[in-house]
């Protein structure tokens, strides 16, 4: 299985011994500002190494208390994977360790330890009423059951085994995915003299390499990992769930911040407008309307944006999760499943938070298909999710579906060897037999209509056809011509069944007008005089034309005379057996005894169809077959 790699969190209410308990812990001084020094309390979130060994290494996040900090505090707390909730044994549980309850439950962090600190400074009756008042307010929460340690940060009491049982905890439970691609949302950007721009954060997924390419999002821009340190230690790797330093090649440390996402891969969507699945907290004093304002945390980002609803105009409380979306200020990184908290900008508070259903959403209209749209991407499967993309765009790139439906490229891979009703083209191009199934009926259809406005036509030229047929890509309307027994003939297709042929109330006129042509021989007259003769207008004369010469019925000598098949080929081998091998007009024109109104158009056939090749005015015989 190789290491694992986990980060724990310290949370709860300012002044609770979050810091001394990690130092404790750990050795380290997580306050490293100068004004954390001052005020005596965390306004950063603070790393230190907890533990490691051959199997597992785990780091600690310190997070802000104070509700000024809140902001830091769900920055600190994105990506951890169990958190640690302190309480001071002399004060009990307090707001902030409330709305710390509340942003923990809501980021879908299920996993934790409650500590009871400060157990010195209290008797031991005081130490049993405070770890019952905790248990109290865990009821109905998502750490309702979870284990109650207490601790003691100045004498020792007790850190050794709430190391024991975190490290306990962490082995039970499954680590992040290294295999997925690379996602480490920074949380602290600084610069080192003469090594230059250096980001820290918590590697959400994948793996990253020294020299590896890095994109940083949104921006865009492109550098590499010149180095990479865990807790101040150079390594050559970076993994889930690890904490990381990563030294960034030419990048201007100005140009990053907080909430920017350093990936390796093109598979992840940077967007401004999000669908979401949002829990409204039941402690909201204010209604939430539609529109308003919010600020919203996604990973360590932190933009405004406005909430919109569609099914609602006022939310005063709901205890229902609310299908709606949210458009941003301000583009962010973001997949499906990824967490978020949304805050009241005035008059501050935590509203509420939840996850993200579709990282990019589209324009929808209030009302009930909205809803059902939302509730089916919600609920939706892998695989319904890729269908429905492919139902909407025909064919699609596997990096379109990877980043649109949020799935990995392994999951797409297993899905598509799994089902045969899936097909990929080259260059990874994907579709459903069911798409395929759609394009055979259009095909159908338009041949159908085609053969009865255009009988005389063998078929539609497939050009033409896959212009008729934009919503589907060329390779999908090649796999589904493919699929049909249609007929293909120098690129025209048609039914199988079809047979080109002269509308009924036509037929006896063209045969009238092709026995005219044969009698006349190799003295034809203009072909619109043969029309004229028989009655065939002027609309007609074209088409007619073309499907004469279509099934070999005349042969074109130019623009205005043809020869009747029959009578063409018989003037071929007449000409073929009284000259040799080469001739030039006056052998073709003892043999034939045309004059030279026919005979030159005539030989120009033979050269252009490929029966004869001329040089200096002699001709050779080269070729058996005329073309049309």
């Amino acid at each position: 299985m190789g290491k694992q790699y986990y980060t724990i969190g310290m949370a709860g209410h300012i002044d609770h011994g979050k810091t001394t308990l990690t130092k404790a812990l750990t050795s380290v001084d997580t306050d490293r500002l100068k004004e954390e020094k001052e005020r005596n309390i965390s306004i950063e979130p603070g790393f230190a190494p907890l533990y490691q060994d051959e199997d597992m290494e785990i780091s600690v996040v310190d997070v802000p208390g104070h509700e000024r900090f809140i902001r830091q505090m769900i920055a600190g707390v994105a990506g951890i994977d169990l958190v640690v909730l302190v309480v001071a044994a002399d004060e009990g549980v307090m707001p902030q360790t409330k709305e710390h309850l509340d942003i923990l439950a809501l980021l879908g962090i299920t996993k934790g330890i409650v500590v009871l600190t400060k157990i010195s400074k209290v008797e031991e009756e005081l130490r049993d009423m405070a770890l019952e008042e905790v248990i109290d307010e865990l009821k109905g929460t998502v750490f309702e059951g979870a284990h109650v340690l207490m601790a003691d940060s100045i004498s020792g009491e007790g850190v050794q085994e709430l190391k024991q049982k975190v490290v306990n905890v962490l082995k039970s439970m499954t680590s992040r995915s290294i295999r997925g691609d690379f996602r480490l949302p920074i949380d602290q950007v600084f610069t080192v003299k003469g090594q230059g721009a250096v980001v820290r954060g918590t590697v959400f997924e994948g793996t990253l390499e020294t020299g590896e390419g890095i994109t940083i999002l949104p921006q865009g821009i492109h550098t590499k990992a010149k180095q990479i340190q865990a807790h101040h230690m150079k390594e050559s790797s970076a993994y889930a769930g690890q904490r990381a330093a990563i030294n960034l090649s030419g990048v201007d440390y100005k140009e990053l911040r907080r909430g920017n996402v350093l990936v390796t891969s093109t598979h992840f969507t940077v967007t401004n407008t999000i669908d979401v699945c949002l829990e409204v907290l039941h402690t909201v004093n204010h209604p939430i309307k539609q529109r308003m304002p919010v600020v919203v945390h996604v990973g360590t980002s932190e933009v405004m944006g406005r909430l919109v609803f569609f099914d609602r105009n006022k939310v005063i409380s709901e205890t229902d999760p609310i299908l709606c979306q949210i458009r941003l200020n301000e583009s962010i990184v973001a997949k499906r499943g990824d967490r978020f908290i949304l805050r009241r900008p005035s008059p501050i508070e935590t509203i509420g938070g939840g996850w993200i259903i579709q990282p990019n959403g589209g324009k929808y209209k209030f009302g009930k298909e909205t809803m059902a749209f939302l509730q089916s991407e919600r609920h939706g499967t892998p695989q319904e999710r890729v269908l429905r993309l492919v139902e909407q765009y025909k064919c699609v790139d596997e990096d379109f579906i990877v980043r649109e439906a949020s799935i990995t490229h392994k999951d797409l891979h297993d899905m598509l060897q799994v089902d045969d009703e899936w097909i990929v083209f080259s260059q990874s191009k994907v579709t459903h037999m069911k798409i395929v199934d759609e394009c055979v009926k259009s095909i159908d259809q338009i041949l159908r209509g085609f053969h009865e406005e255009f009988p005389l036509l063998q078929g539609i030229n497939i050009g033409e056809l896959k212009q008729s047929l934009k919503r589907y890509t060329g390779a999908l309307v090649d796999y589904a011509i493919e699929q049909k027994h249609w007929k293909r003939n120098s690129g025209f297709l048609c039914l199988e069944e079809f047979i080109p042929h002269l509308p009924p109330e036509w037929e006896k006129r063209c045969n009238q007008l092709i026995t005219l042509l044969e009698a006349d021989g190799t003295q034809v007259k203009d072909k619109e005089e043969y029309f004229h003769q028989v009655g065939i207008p002027l609309k007609w004369q074209t088409d007619f034309y073309h499907f004469f010469i279509q099934e070999k019925k005349i042969v074109p000598l130019d623009d205005k005379k043809s020869y009747s098949y029959q009578v063409f080929m018989k003037a071929v081998e007449e000409l073929k057996e009284k000259t040799g091998d080469l001739f030039d007009i006056a052998d073709a024109k003892a043999a034939l005894g045309l004059s030279r109104k026919y005979l030159i158009p005539f030989l120009e056939k033979l050269d252009k169809d490929g029966l004869t090749l001329r040089t200096q005015g002699i001709r050779k015989w080269i070729g058996n077959s005329i073309k049309g």
